[in-house]
């Protein structure tokens, strides 16, 4: 079974990653997904849908903030915060 942090970083490189023609790029948990040019604000979005069904949690509007969604660990964090361990 694949922990959170793996979850993640696969939804991540499957979604906004492998395609883009630079495949020396491996995600780090604390790399910066915005920083990076990883994700947009859109990509910010469907990352958030995918959160939310994958753990079945309601992301509040006023969590939307980097703080919570820039890396994979504020990621994780975030879900704690919701008792998803």
């Amino acid at each position: 079974m694949e922990s959170k942090q793996e979850q993640l970083i696969n939804f991540i490189n499957e979604n906004f990653i492998v395609g883009r023609g630079d495949t020396t790029l491996a995600l780090q948990a604390d790399q910066s997904l915005l920083d990076s040019g990883i994700i947009d604000s859109t990509g910010v979005m469907e990352l958030v849908m995918f959160i939310e069904q994958q753990y079945s949690v309601k992301i509040e509007v006023d969590e939307l903030i980097p703080e919570n969604l820039d890396t994979v660990n504020n990621i994780i964090r975030l879900l704690k915060t919701k008792n998803i361990n």
